[in-house]
């Protein structure tokens, strides 16, 4: 089989492995000379994108370029907690959620799509049609090229457009170990702020890495001009946050996040969109859910014989969790977009709610089985 994936980010080196590994031969294009790039934001996998990793025989590989985080904590802007759970899994799961940066991960697995026999280009811009020999010659395409895919425009060009969410993102770590009010042991930390939400998360060695993620009908005019010293001026009543920028100097990433109404049409007879492209899902999932993908897509091809029908199945397979995770991450975003009377009654309400349902509200998500990739055929 001849595969073409467009996009060398997460989605589509993840899915070049596991195409590799069935035997399929795989071409990645990837249009930026390197998708991982030298800076980035954090992600942060949970079990069910481990277990994914796992399935790619990655999971070592992805462990040691991170960190793990055991704990999950929710504040308020006023020092409250509001919520402590474990992190990314159920509380007997043996896996503890994994951070890193994008460009490690990315980087990760790039090199062992190469070692499994990908051939990957960089610098390669494809437009998904027809019109480019490498996809004119391919038996699948495989559209891994993000939110702003042009493989979706191939599929239906009256598909969906992403919208500005109302928040934009800047990202950083602080310059050196900082003391945080209150002495906070390690983990995941979310601050429900006045105007936004802020994330931070003590790495080893003792810098904090952080994202703040800022409510704004509109999105500033020139992002790459927010740093921290504008992001300390917004979080000036938050005193967490404020202390963690106040000792950062700069910036790592900076983006403004996006929605995406439900994309109808994610494939044809042998293009079919993976992650991002198929299903911005958000809530901290979309690194997870895209290596799911990678290993749901290629095992249905393995099952099928005919691309057509392994397409229409992995589709089918992936329908209802995606959408039940998007409809989750909207529900966060309204969260953090909330006004003073609703984050008045969230500061009210969450601490005796939040820890004796989150396990039962997420359970669905974090026992997923991608189940193991088979062998590869041979004539």
């Amino acid at each position: 089989m001849q595969v073409v994936v467009v996009g060398g980010g997460v989605a589509g080196s993840a899915s070049a492995i596991a195409l590799a590994r069935i035997g399929a031969k795989v071409t990645v294009c990837e249009a930026y000379e390197d998708p991982g790039g030298t800076v980035g934001s954090f992600v942060s996998l949970s079990v069910n994108g481990l277990r994914a990793l796992d399935a790619l025989g990655c999971l070592e590989a992805v462990q040691r370029a991170g960190f793990p985080v055991d704990r999950q904590r929710m504040w308020s802007g006023r020092d409250r907690l509001l919520g402590d759970v474990p992190r990314g899994r159920r509380s007997g799961d043996p896996l503890r959620s994994v951070t890193l940066m994008r460009a490690d991960l990315v980087g990760t697995l790039r090199e062992e799509a190469a070692r499994s026999g990908a051939r990957i280009l960089v610098g390669r811009r494809v437009s998904g049609g027809s019109d480019d020999p490498l996809i004119a010659g391919a038996d699948l395409v495989v559209g891994a090229d993000g939110i702003w895919s042009a493989t979706r425009r191939v599929l239906d060009p009256a598909a969906p457009a992403p919208r500005y969410a109302g928040l934009y993102s800047v990202s950083g770590t602080t310059d050196g170990p900082v003391h945080l009010p209150g002495d906070r042991p390690q983990g995941f930390n979310m601050v429900f702020a006045r105007r936004g939400a802020f994330i931070y998360l003590p790495a080893p060695g003792g810098a904090v890495w952080w994202s703040a993620q800022v409510a704004a009908a509109d999105p500033p005019p020139d992002l790459a001009a927010v740093g921290p010293a504008e992001l300390a001026e917004l979080f000036r009543d938050d005193r967490t946050p404020l202390a963690v920028l106040c000792a950062s100097s700069q910036v790592s990433a900076s983006t403004l996040l996006h929605v995406l109404r439900p994309v109808t049409r994610r494939h044809d007879d042998r293009t079919v969109l993976v992650g991002d492209a198929a299903h911005p899902v958000g809530a901290g999932q979309g690194a997870s859910m895209a290596i799911e993908d990678a290993v749901a897509l290629t095992r249905r091809l393995a099952e099928v014989e005919a691309v057509p029908a392994a397409l229409a199945a992995f589709d089918r397979a992936r329908h209802d969790r995606t959408g039940k995770l998007a409809r989750t991450a909207a529900a966060n975003r309204d969260a953090k977009t909330a006004g003073p009377v609703a984050a008045r009654l969230r500061e009210a309400v969450m601490p005796f709610f939040f820890n004796r349902f989150y396990e039962k509200a997420t359970g669905w998500l974090y026992d997923h089985d991608p189940g193991n990739l088979p062998t590869a055929r041979t004539s």
